[in-house]
């Protein structure tokens, strides 16, 4: 069946149906559906490979193009321009390792540096390549060899130059000045005077003298002598000019210091910024009382404040020192001493730098005399009241806040004490202090602190004693204070024999006293808490036992007036009498006798 099957298929499949139509002679077409099948996708598939084998995507004997032959074509193509591109870049850095290997690897002495920029082909492309030269290293030069080469009498010549070109303006021959200083110090590096590391981490004592020690006595003094010419309103511009560079080198270096692990110097912190000190430095000691004329500025700008501009200010003070001690005292207590009372501001290294200053200017040679008898300063005191409280509180806190630096207020505290309450008795100035004084004493007395209570007891009584006017103050405190005034009565009571011969008056003191008695009085007729009556009880016991001393005393005093006036009376009777052998020594005993007892 098969055989006839396969010797049928030519006759089926190779003649034409037309022909066939009219006559079968009765053989009928056999077929097998299935074989057909798998012989036509032979056929495709044979035909798909032929024209995938053929050049152009066409058949030689005219058949239709594949229509994926093209986007094939560009495939390929892209493919082969890959491997070609990589095949020269590999080539390249082949010829590139080649040649750096066929270098030599030593070279003669006598060749020359100069060789190194040699210009080289490369790959044959006549590409050249210069190798850079190293740079050559400047000298360093230090703040001392910098200053040692300045000439004082160019010195002078340049500022009579200045002066008479900017006569009407001091502020720009100021500048102009710095200037010189500027261009002395422009060999020198920011290495060389990294001030921000020095005044951080150096001793006030040892920065005070930072940069004025390496420049010569004749170039300061010729500095200083043109600089006492100018006036106060153009020191005091200079003087914020030169902070406000400081400052600005400041913020730029700690910039610098945030955005890197080390703290390197900034670019341009070299000579300008030593040349600024230098010029402040000579101001701030020749003319110290310009640091005074710009305190309120640096008092309330907020940009000259904080923890990482204090030793600045620390250094200016300590050069006003150089020049008067009483000013840096006033600075120091108007300006520096307010920080210990910050809670944001206060910390161990700041409460060090205020009391490192302090330390050095009463360390200087005759420092409590200068300062003592200059206590009063154009009307103003070196120590006001305000500051005065401060360092009382710093010196006695309570025994939980005791700090390191305790003790060394301790130590300095008699002195400012001396000098905080110095000045002539009974002048306007004392009167002033006085009450100021008082105001914030009785109410340290009040508190539960021993030692403060009795410091301030003490400091109260002296208050008295200056200023008449205090007793009235006190009357009017009184029951607000009930606590501290109890202290003061009972000590006043216990050490009153010291105490009354301090006193130039009784009398405002037993009118004082007679004022609380009916003060008490009236109070505990009223009622009230225990704690509270108590105090008033011990506060009439104590005004009544101090009345009845000053009423002795008083006593006292009218039995020896009328002696006194009596013997007076019997000499001089004694001296006009013609007879004095008349006289009666009995008749002046009976005379005696009848005076009022002591």
């Amino acid at each position: 069946m098969d055989e006839r099957a396969v010797s049928l298929e030519p006759q089926v499949n190779g003649e034409d149906e037309a022909t066939n139509a009219p006559s079968n002679h009765g053989w009928q077409k056999v077929t097998y559906a299935k074989r057909n099948r798998k012989q036509q996708s032979k056929n495709s598939d044979s035909a798909v490979n032929s024209d995938t084998a053929r050049v152009n995507g066409t058949h030689a004997t005219g058949d239709k193009p594949n229509v994926f032959r093209s986007l094939e074509q560009q495939s390929e193509d892209r493919r082969r321009r890959v491997l070609e591109a990589q095949k020269v870049a590999a080539a390249a850095a082949a010829a590139d390792d080649h040649q750096i290997r066929s270098k030599p690897k030593h070279r003669s002495d006598d060749e020359d540096d100069d060789s190194d920029g040699v210009v080289a082909a490369e790959n044959g492309q006549g590409q050249e390549k210069k190798v850079k030269k190293p740079k050559v290293k400047k000298p360093k030069v230090t703040v001392a060899e910098a200053a040692s080469k300045i000439d004082a009498a160019d010195l002078e010549t340049f500022l009579v130059d200045v002066s008479a070109s900017y006569e009407s303006k001091e502020d720009i021959q100021l500048m102009r000045f710095a200037d010189y200083f500027g261009r002395v110090f422009s060999s020198v590096s920011s290495a060389q005077f990294p001030w921000v590391k020095m005044f951080r981490e150096s001793t006030v004592a040892k920065i005070s003298d930072v940069p004025l020690c390496h420049i010569s006595d004749v170039v300061y003094k010729t500095s200083v002598d043109w600089i006492n010419r100018r006036s106060s309103e153009a020191l005091s511009s200079f003087v914020l000019w030169s902070l406000d560079c400081i400052h600005s080198d400041l913020a730029s270096q700690q910039a610098v210091t945030k955005g890197s692990k080390k703290g390197v110097q900034h670019a341009s912190s070299k000579s300008q910024l030593a040349a600024i000190f230098v010029a402040l430095a000579m101001v701030l000691r020749r003319k110290p009382d310009v640091l005074i004329n710009v305190l309120p500025t640096l008092r309330e700008n907020s940009k000259y404040q904080g923890q990482d501009k204090l030793p600045v200010i620390v250094w200016m003070v300590a050069q006003a020192c150089q020049g008067d001690l009483a000013v840096g005292l006033y600075l120091w207590a108007h300006n520096i001493l307010p920080i210990v009372n910050g809670k944001s501001s206060c910390n161990p290294q700041s409460r060090d730098l205020v009391l490192q200053l302090v330390e050095r200017i009463l360390s200087a040679p005759k420092a409590r005399t200068i300062l003592v008898n200059g206590a009063i300063r154009k009307g103003e005191r070196l120590v006001p009241p305000s500051a005065f409280e401060t360092l009382m509180r710093a010196t006695f806190p309570t025994s939980s806040a005791r700090v390191k630096a305790t003790e060394r207020f301790e130590a300095v505290y008699p002195t400012l004490k001396e000098v905080a309450l110095a000045g002539p008795a009974g002048s306007k100035a004392m009167k002033q202090a006085s009450q100021q004084i008082l105001a914030f004493t009785i109410k340290a007395v009040g508190e539960s602190i021993p030692e403060l209570s009795n410091e301030a007891s003490s400091i109260f009584i002296w208050c008295l004693t200056q200023n008449p006017d205090c007793y009235k103050q006190w009357d009017k405190l009184y029951l607000d204070n009930l606590e501290g005034s109890v202290r003061i009565l009972r000590k006043l009571n216990e050490q009153w024999k010291e105490l009354s011969v301090k006193q130039s008056s009784l009398d405002p003191l037993r009118e004082t006293l007679k004022g609380f008695t009916d003060e008490n009085e009236k109070e505990l007729a009223g009622g009230g808490d225990a704690a509270h009556q108590a105090l008033l009880k011990d506060a009439d016991k104590y005004c009544k036992g101090i009345l009845g001393r000053v009423s002795r005393g008083h006593g006292c005093m009218k039995s020896l007036t009328f002696v006194v006036i009596a013997a007076v009376a019997v000499g001089a009777a004694a001296l006009m009498s013609p007879n004095m052998e008349s006289w009666d020594l009995k008749k002046l005993s009976v005379l005696f006798n009848s005076s009022p007892s002591f």
